[in-house]
């Protein structure tokens, strides 16, 4: 059993990409935990414009501060091992918002039960492969506990999926230049 299987072994929707590495797991698995998705100008673009409604409402409501930026420390790191990193999201994510509820760490994502949230796994999964290289994949599984929920996620899921895609696909190119080079520096 898979470390993501552990904390969303059902979900409603789902998107799997891959990248073939060449660098040992651990400078991967290395990349993994340190990588910054807000580092990339993409990724802040398109996040950008995903908050552009929360930004208007504020704007309009006359908020005077500034909400911070959604990014990877929104995330909980649920768990993770030599093989597997799985970090969990829990949210209303078609809300301008987000609608997040803090998450402290794998047990509380375990055990969160919720009508009209969305649990939200993201897992990075390393396959050594007969070549010597890392097939490195990430998942993104997202479990609706009822069909309203499921109904409110569903336009959302796919309006972004087309930019999540592209975003995760960015990502692991990004994990397999880290690592690489990694690799060769050492």
């Amino acid at each position: 059993m898979t470390l993501i299987d552990k904390y969303v072994p059902s979900f409603s929707f789902n998107e799997r990409h891959a990248v073939l590495v060449d660098a040992p797991a651990d400078k991967v698995l290395a990349a993994i935990l340190t990588f910054r998705p807000e580092d990339d100008p993409l990724f802040r673009v398109l996040i950008t414009l995903r908050e552009l409604p929360m930004r208007a409402r504020r704007l309009l409501g006359g908020s005077e501060t500034s909400p911070r930026v959604f990014g990877i420390d929104d995330f909980t790191l649920l768990e993770h091992d030599d093989r597997e990193v799985v970090f969990g999201l829990v949210g209303q994510f078609w809300r301008p918002d987000f609608g997040l509820a803090r998450i402290p760490d794998g047990a509380a994502f375990a055990a969160f039960q919720r009508a009209g949230f969305v649990k939200l796994a993201l897992n990075f999964a390393l396959a050594p492969q007969s070549d010597g290289r890392i097939r490195l994949t990430t998942e993104t599984r997202a479990f609706c506990p009822d069909r309203r929920t499921r109904r409110k996620l569903l336009p959302y899921w796919y309006a972004v999926r087309p930019f999540s895609g592209l975003l995760r696909r960015r990502i692991l190119a990004g994990l397999k230049r880290r690592s690489e080079a990694a690799r060769v520096s050492h």
